[in-house]
């Protein structure tokens, strides 16, 4: 049987190295084509020396030197933004595992649609900021998107064999993150260590935070609108804490088809990489007899003050969604430093928003000046709050 060769970037992160466990536990079925990671060059050197690549990159191009001097064997080495980029072009790659987090995986995604190759998307602020440049060239290229969020994930698996035009709501399903039960009045001490507490999910610091904001949501609504071109209005949260349904989609006759698994992301990433056959996996099934009912309740906007920016974001479109976006990851990481207190992230989004001229149909170098617009007012913002 001939083995998928997977291109992974971001296989440093959280989900890049639950894509290699996948990898590692069905090696008879994929092998590693490429990998590339920001910065981290002492895993990238574990990784690439274990899976053996054809090709590595890393975005710091000073840590390419001890790239060079810790991987053995021939392995083509590249460095920078451009290397990357040439990673995510690579020919001999079956699938491209965008696992990048951030808006630096805007580029990298629009490279390796225009390959033309499947591509197993992870990094939900490439479609939040371009998803009318990266679906438009996807569409062109043939290039097929297989979301690995597991809520995108349960949509599209519901999805298969519908007609495009039958879905008529999705429901996006949320844990609640760590704060669902602590009141609104206790965010403004929140530290750090409870904000970053995900009580289902072992995730990467930056999704963590967007969890307790429920940021994460609203970026993952503007993203469902690009995949499965439906109207945002037909698009609904519901806070499930069981995590166990992880999205659903309701048909205009009534019906209601539901993707149930176990919380664990190998699951949904083994099926991107598998698509469109599906593999048996080596981990644990779910166990219905287990599970202690299944609950759902519409989640509170007002508590949750970033999930109503992303509507309104996502409603205005054109470079609004880039601007939620971008300003959410700054405000994202000034709090993760300890600049700004957890509940200075929404006033943040809202405040940039409010102060940005629309543009229609951003260009990949307009955005990339809106990001660096937002840079500035947030930078400002945090140095008004000290």
């Amino acid at each position: 049987m001939k083995k998928k060769k997977i291109c992974i970037l971001g296989s440093t992160g959280s989900i890049g190295r639950n894509a290699l466990k996948v990898i590692s536990d069905l090696s008879d079925r994929f092998e590693v084509s490429g990998l590339s990671a920001q910065s981290n060059s002492s895993l990238l050197i574990k990784q690439a020396n274990r899976f053996r690549p054809k090709a590595v990159a890393i975005g710091e191009e000073a840590r390419v030197g001890e790239l060079r001097k810790g991987i053995k064997g021939k392995i083509h080495i590249y460095g920078g933004e451009k290397g990357i980029e040439e990673i995510a072009r690579q020919e001999e790659a079956d699938t491209i595992l965008i696992a990048i987090s951030g808006s630096a995986s805007i580029g990298p995604t629009y490279s390796a649609v225009s390959s033309g190759k499947d591509i197993a998307l992870a990094s939900k602020e490439a479609l939040v900021s371009a998803g009318h440049i990266i679906t438009r060239e996807a569409k062109r290229k043939k290039s097929t998107i297989i979301p690995v969020d597991s809520e995108h994930s349960a949509v599209f698996q519901c999805l298969r064999g519908a007609e495009i035009s039958k879905p008529n709501r999705l429901y996006i399903t949320a844990s609640g993150g760590p704060l669902l039960k602590i009141p609104k009045r206790s965010f403004g001490n929140l530290s750090r260590k409870v904000v970053l507490k995900h009580p289902k999910w072992k995730m990467g610091k930056k999704i963590s935070v967007d969890s307790a904001t429920m940021m994460n949501k609203g970026l993952e609504i503007i993203e469902a609108k690009w995949l499965f071109g439906i109207d945002v209005d037909k698009i609904k949260i519901l806070i499930h804490p069981e995590a166990i349904v992880h999205s659903m989609v309701e048909f205009v006759d009534g019906s209601v088809l539901a993707q149930l698994g176990i919380t664990d992301m190998r699951l949904p990433i083994q099926y991107a990489l598998s698509y469109p056959e599906r593999y048996r996996s080596m981990l644990k099934p779910l166990d219905l007899t287990n599970t202690q009912g299944l609950t759902f309740d519409k989640p509170d906007i007002d508590k949750f003050p970033s999930l109503r920016l992303a509507y309104k974001a996502a409603k205005r479109g054109g470079s609004a969604p880039c601007v939620l976006n971008s300003s959410n990851e700054m405000a994202v990481r000034a709090f993760l430093r300890g600049s700004i207190r957890f509940t200075d992230i929404p006033l943040i989004i809202e405040k940039v928003l409010s102060q940005h001229r629309r543009i229609e149909f951003p260009s990949l170098e307009e955005i990339r000046k809106i990001e660096e617009w937002v840079k500035e007012k947030v930078e400002a913002f945090c140095l008004f709050r000290s």
